[in-house]
């Protein structure tokens, strides 16, 4: 990683680490709107690509599913460790930069919510890639992200992000069943819009 994806990298988390540490202070844990979307989805041995808090991966262990839970939140993951220990839940919680790490063993289903718009494109489009490798034949593959029609800017790093255009996602999921395809923008301060999109689809093949 080059010192101007370090800056960013640093930037980013150092951002969702303060959100995080209010959060667990205000003990806020509910399900985001997208987490509530993704959740009826989830089987098996699962893979949150991004956790922060864990609160999808608590409920998707509660739910009956394995998690393999990744962030660069030291608070988020030291969070959800505790979380997992004090209810039994099989979740793994690991630390790791995200922009570079590679992923060992085949999962049900594949979870990025609220992360890949961090990354710049090249990365984003190569983690795309190693999350669909990652997704056993008939299983589930859920990306949310930012995308182009975005006018917040406050929480990236100048030259340091990625919207992807709308139809992008979608096209690399060719040949996959798109079971749920949700484009929602919400409005952002100083009259501006977070432009989301949140995908949801079955690898071709049987479990």
């Amino acid at each position: 990683m080059d010192e101007a994806q370090s800056t960013a990298t640093n930037r980013s988390v150092a951002f969702f680490e303060r959100q995080f540490r209010q959060q667990i202070g205000e003990r806020d844990f509910k399900l985001n709107p997208f987490d509530l979307d993704v959740l009826p989805h989830l089987t098996g041995r699962v893979l949150d690509f991004g956790c922060g808090l864990g609160n999808l991966a608590i409920a998707a262990a509660q739910g009956g599913c394995s998690v393999l839970a990744l962030d660069a939140s030291p608070a988020a993951i030291e969070h959800l460790r505790q979380r997992a220990a004090d209810t039994d839940l099989p979740i793994e919680a690991i630390e790791a930069d995200l922009r570079d790490y590679r992923i060992d063993g085949d999962f049900d289903c594949v979870v990025s919510i609220g992360l890949l718009m961090f990354f710049d494109c090249a990365t984003t489009l190569r983690t795309v890639s190693m999350l669909q490798e990652r997704v056993r034949p008939g299983g589930i593959a859920v990306i949310n992200t930012l995308i182009e029609g975005t006018t917040y800017f406050d929480i990236f790093q100048p030259g340091s992000y990625c919207l992807l255009a709308r139809d992008e996602l979608r096209q690399r999921f060719s040949g996959w069943e798109i079971l749920h395809l949700d484009y929602r923008d919400f409005e952002a301060p100083g009259q501006t819009i977070k432009s989301f999109i949140t995908l949801i689809a079955r690898k071709p093949g049987l479990k």
